[in-house]
């Protein structure tokens, strides 16, 4: 994507939200334009749910994402399934892992599913958790055969996370790469590294300039996903 989509992108998301809500720890379908060709799908966790650090409502990275790409002439109609505390292994808040949230969110018409996410699967054995992504990945390509997959991996503000973090980032990669998906590593990327006023006091989730932050990221690589161009 050359420069200046991005920048698009970005003036875009900067100046724009949609009247569209995102509550945390549930399915929601934003009716952004029910016509549209570009039916979506997100996994994730509290750094999409948003919380009370931010990114709630309007406020948060998705809806900043489908009006950058209404902006940019690309139509969606997107349904975020995300839950905080959840991850591949971890069950979030409400009980529910990724896998969980894909059945509730892929529909077999979408052309592009997104994963972000998780560091909440910390504690967990590796092996224990390329099993679950594989069949996370595996069930949602089931349900959505002709989908574009892009997978993210963990965000963390600074630029030293822990072995764990490194390492669900790893194994993510390998089963990204399995699935045929677009794999995306924001600790490469340093996404938030020397920008601690894009993160909440509790040192973890983004606030509501981290989420403006956060689709300043998504809108491009996800507008990449669906021009043809």
């Amino acid at each position: 994507m050359s420069r200046l989509l991005t920048l698009v992108f970005s003036v875009a998301v900067l100046f724009g939200a949609l009247n569209a809500q995102v509550s945390q720890g549930q399915r929601h379908d934003v009716g952004l334009m029910d016509y549209a060709v570009n039916r979506i799908s997100v996994i994730g966790d509290s750094y999409t749910t948003g919380g009370d650090e931010g990114g709630t409502g309007t406020k948060g990275w998705p809806t900043q994402v489908w009006r950058a790409l209404t902006q940019h002439g690309i139509a969606v109609t997107p349904t975020v399934a995300a839950e905080g505390g959840a991850g591949y292994c971890t069950r979030g808040d409400r009980g529910s892992v990724f896998e969980d949230l894909a059945v509730r969110a892929v529909k077999p018409t979408d052309v592009l599913v997104v994963f972000f996410g998780s560091r909440n699967d910390m504690a967990v054995d590796p092996t224990r958790l390329s099993v679950a992504m594989y069949g996370t990945f595996t069930l949602a390509r089931q349900i959505a055969r002709s989908a574009k997959f892009l997978v993210i991996g963990p965000a963390w503000p600074t630029a030293d996370p822990p072995p764990a973090v490194r390492r669900i980032r790893d194994v993510l990669g390998y089963q990204a790469e399995l699935a045929g998906a677009t794999f995306v590593d924001p600790i490469a990327a340093r996404w938030f590294v020397g920008a601690p006023d894009l993160i909440g006091a509790d040192g973890v989730h983004p606030n509501d300039a981290g989420h403006t932050y956060l689709a300043t990221k998504l809108a491009p690589l996800i507008g990449a996903q669906l021009n043809p161009y």
